[in-house]
């Protein structure tokens, strides 16, 4: 006598059809894989890393590497909470790179552990300021991370030219902060006093 066949579909399996539709592999914008080639995958969210690609002209695609200088230049000029700095980015480059929480959270407690970046505060209230190391670290790389700054599109070869020129001039800023002498702070303070009033006149043309 012949065993009746079991037709109860087993849902334990990934790839047994529910409600008897018929089995499928989808290959098309979220398969295959946990979130497919498209739009939400390789990676945790695809191939632009954590914060995954953007297209139709949004927000750039950012590395890790870019995340970490952006955040370093950022807190170089003044502490801040997470928040603080994805607004801060959106802002610096008129919306044009919006990084999610899930890339600079991440990234900040990276710097973190490697003495970086110091924090105060504790949860939502936590506060990232530069170290000693992380502002050693910003001058050594001045022209990197204005080189980041740069690659956002949309910008004019003008407004590169002179933001990169900013990152430098603040970066010698902070060495001479940290590491002048008295002397060589005094000569610098009336250098700087010289540039800002030579920039005042420029406006004023």
């Amino acid at each position: 006598m012949r065993t009746p066949r079991n037709t109860t579909p087993d849902f334990s399996s990934p790839d047994e059809p529910r409600r008897g539709r018929r089995r499928h592999r989808h290959h098309g914008e979220f398969g295959p894989g946990p979130y497919g080639p498209g739009p939400f995958g390789p990676g945790p969210y695809g191939p632009g890393g954590p914060s995954g690609p953007r297209r139709h002209g949004g927000p750039r695609r950012a590395g890790r590497g870019d995340v970490r200088l952006a955040v370093l230049s950022l807190l170089s000029e003044e502490p801040s909470n997470g928040y603080g700095l994805i607004k801060a980015i959106a802002t610096r480059t008129g919306d044009a790179w919006r990084p999610s929480p899930g890339s600079v959270y991440p990234t900040l407690q990276q710097l973190v552990d490697e003495g970086l970046v110091d924090t105060t505060g504790e949860g939502r209230g936590t506060e990232y300021t530069l170290s000693e190391a992380g502002r050693t670290y910003v001058t050594e790389n001045a022209e990197q991370i204005a080189r980041t700054w740069a690659a956002t599109p949309g910008r004019s070869a003008t407004d590169v030219a002179f933001h990169e020129s900013v990152t430098k001039l603040r970066g010698a800023i902070q060495q001479l902060r940290h590491s002048a002498t008295e002397e060589q702070r005094a000569a610098a303070t009336e250098k700087l006093d010289e540039v800002r009033r030579a920039l005042y006149l420029i406006l004023a043309e």
